[in-house]
């Protein structure tokens, strides 16, 4: 049985080196994307401070998202590639942090209180299968540190499943 460790947050550097070991053995032996992102989601807005929703969505056809697992309030279920951070993102091919998404043009609010993103794009064989999204009720709340470390994240998440079937 799997149980996440306290970490300390005060070292962001030394806390995400921690977050990818302890998301490296929760998922050993697991290739199931589906549930891999859902203890991937779990696993980070339980650790990571100051978050109001950690999730997935994933590219189901060349034009839109659809929701994942996730931890928070209820999500949009479909985003628009083109739309919004998780949109913007894969159209860019590029992790989109934004201190603060009142200011972001096109916006999606699906939580009201959402106020920082972070979106990480999810990469295998060069080709973009979704995003990692990440908000937050405080302004600023991401960094670079923060989008370094979770871009580690995702690509652990992207090795431990299979993309094959």
């Amino acid at each position: 049985m799997f149980a996440a460790k306290t970490m300390d947050h005060t070292d962001k550097t030394e806390f995400y080196r921690e977050l990818c070991d302890q998301l490296s053995g929760l998922l050993a032996g697991e290739n199931d994307a589906i549930a891999n992102a859902a203890n991937t989601s779990a696993l980070i807005f339980q650790m990571v401070p100051d978050l109001n929703w950690a999730g997935f969505y994933f590219l189901y056809s060349d034009d839109e998202l659809v929701v994942g697992p996730f931890q928070g309030k209820p999500a949009c279920v479909r985003i628009a590639v083109g739309n919004g951070v998780c949109g913007t993102a894969v159209v860019q091919g590029t992790s989109i942090l934004v201190e603060d998404v009142h200011a972001f043009p096109g916006h999606i609010a699906c939580d009201a209180a959402s106020r920082s993103e972070l979106v990480v794009p999810l990469f295998h064989d060069g080709r973009i299968l979704g995003v990692l999204d990440l908000d937050s009720p405080i302004p600023g709340r991401f960094d670079s540190i923060d989008q370094f470390g979770m871009e580690k994240l995702a690509a652990i998440y992207v090795a431990a499943c299979n993309w094959d079937d």
